[in-house]
């Protein structure tokens, strides 16, 4: 078989790109785990009768809590292979990128396993985030002597 007769067949067999249904099913999940975050923000704020501002802290650590039980118990991962980029960008996949690395490297110990992996992932979001508010921050207060 030939090469361009080869490529050709490789062509038609390769799976499609569906753009639209991942953006729509990363649009929906996101958007469930902001719904499912505002439920426990006004629902503290409800109980415990403190303003958003105290209650926003609360709502953080319960979600960041369920995102790594799921992760735990394996149910995290099915969700994010149907939702894609609807899981992994709130804080969600933050909670899951720390609990994944730590139970990958929970066989080498406390220290040396899960204290030395746990941000392995995590640590270049954090990384990037502070050298990105870094430089953003420089640009605008070089702008506020122009303006």
């Amino acid at each position: 078989m030939d090469v361009s007769k080869y490529n050709q067949i490789a062509e038609k067999l390769k799976p499609q790109k569906q753009v639209k249904k991942h953006c729509i099913s990363a649009f929906v999940y996101g958007g469930i785990i902001g719904i499912i975050g505002q439920g426990f923000l006004d629902f503290y704020m409800a109980i415990f009768d403190i303003k958003e501002k105290e209650a926003t802290p609360m709502m953080i650590i319960t979600i960041v809590l369920i995102a790594a039980i799921l992760t735990g118990l394996g149910i995290y991962d099915r969700i994010g292979k149907r939702a894609g980029a609807g899981t992994f960008i709130p804080i969600t996949g933050f909670s899951n990128s720390m609990t994944s690395s730590a139970l990958e490297a929970k066989s080498e110990g406390l220290v040396t396993g899960i204290g030395a992996n746990i941000f392995k992932l995590g640590g270049t979001v954090i990384t990037f985030g502070i050298v990105a508010s870094f430089v953003l921050g420089g640009i605008r207060y070089v702008f506020s002597f122009i303006w």
